[in-house]
């Protein structure tokens, strides 16, 4: 009767496991997708001791499965017969380490090696600004969270710019001074009108897509304690002149910490301007919760071909950086494009 019941045993055993064991396809998916997680759950998960893992109720697959990510096998629950350990059992605790693996700046900082720069020369040690504190959080923390993919293009802005130096000939009087990124304002929301998903944000759960019937836009300001994003509001009801007038005044409180919090929030897109230091691209990390922000470099006189023949045109460098769970490549494309469109004749940003 013993040997009847042990072999009973060892035989619902063995349907348990073909019951949990996964077809071919599943196995070459789950191989594919650990080899991918590997490199990133080696930093996450614990180092084990192989003393614990010898006492570990497991088969040979389960621990090859274990070693090939990392796995401390020793402090994986078992869910089989006798608490044996299932490769299902694994997965499990992969995926509950990556959702709570550490995501922050700061806890990634305490990961690192630590160096004494002293030892090689004189150092001089100065504390972040308050503002530098918290841009450097909010840009670790998109950085990590968001997939980035930038997208560049060139507007040819020569229309454009000769139009702007002409109205401030004519508003000089009124104490207006017309920006060219009073007008790539002014175009941008133009561009959100016609392609709103760039006028979005995730859902918290990641399942939705919040479409916006705002538009609130965000520009850098570089002052000297760091780099704050003042935000206009309402920019699709304000002329470009009173978008002018809404960045010299944000700008000037921006640079006499005169800034309200209220005044940095609740931006919808955020554009980047470095047009008047240099450069002719990058990469701007875009501004959490957004799902796009707009870079712009120093427009530089080009040669191009047109139909009429070889033309000397003011070229204005785009780079527009998107959220790619929620931005196709071809939705930034046809973006870039039409911003590009509306930038080269003054009338469409008037109409």
């Amino acid at each position: 009767p013993e040997n009847e019941t042990q072999a009973e045993e060892a035989s619902k055993l063995e349907e348990v496991k073909a019951a949990k064991q996964p077809s071919v396809i599943e196995q070459e998916t789950l191989s594919e997708k650990h080899t991918q997680a590997a490199t990133q759950l080696s930093s996450t998960l614990p180092v084990s001791e192989p003393n614990d893992q010898a006492l570990v109720y497991a088969g040979p697959a389960v621990r090859r499965l274990a070693n090939q990510l990392g796995v401390d096998i020793s402090k994986v629950n078992g869910t089989g017969p006798k608490q044996r350990i299932l490769k299902e059992d694994i997965h499990t605790y992969v995926k509950q380490t990556m959702m709570a693996a550490p995501s922050s700046g700061q806890a990634t900082m305490q990961d690192l090696p630590k160096f004494d720069f002293s030892k090689w020369g004189e150092i001089e040690t100065k504390p972040l600004t308050k503002i530098q504190h918290l841009s450097a959080k909010n840009l670790q923390r998109a950085w990590q969270m968001i997939p980035h993919v930038t997208q560049f293009d060139e507007a040819s802005v020569s229309d454009l710019e000769q139009f702007r130096k002409e109205e401030n000939l004519r508003l000089k009087a009124k104490g207006v001074k017309l920006t060219m990124l009073a007008f790539i304002i002014k175009a941008s929301v133009k561009a959100l009108q016609t392609f709103p998903k760039f006028c979005a944000s995730l859902s918290d759960d990641g399942k939705s897509i919040v479409y916006k019937h705002y538009y609130h836009i965000g520009f850098a300001a570089d002052t000297e304690n760091g780099l704050v994003v003042p935000v206009i509001r309402d920019a699709d009801q304000k002329t470009v002149v009173e978008i002018a007038n809404d960045l010299a005044q944000l700008s000037d409180r921006a640079r006499n910490k005169k800034l309200k919090p209220q005044e940095m929030q609740g931006g919808c897109f955020t554009i980047s301007s470095l047009g008047g230091i240099g450069g002719t691209a990058f990469t701007p990390i875009v501004n959490w919760p957004e799902v796009a922000i707009l870079g712009v470099s120093r427009s530089q006189e080009k040669v191009v071909l047109t139909d009429n023949g070889v033309k000397s045109n003011l070229m204005l460098p785009l780079s527009l950086s998107y959220d790619h769970r929620v931005i196709d490549g071809a939705d930034a494309a046809r973006f870039t494009a039409y911003l590009a469109y509306l930038l080269s004749d003054t009338r469409r940003l008037l109409l």
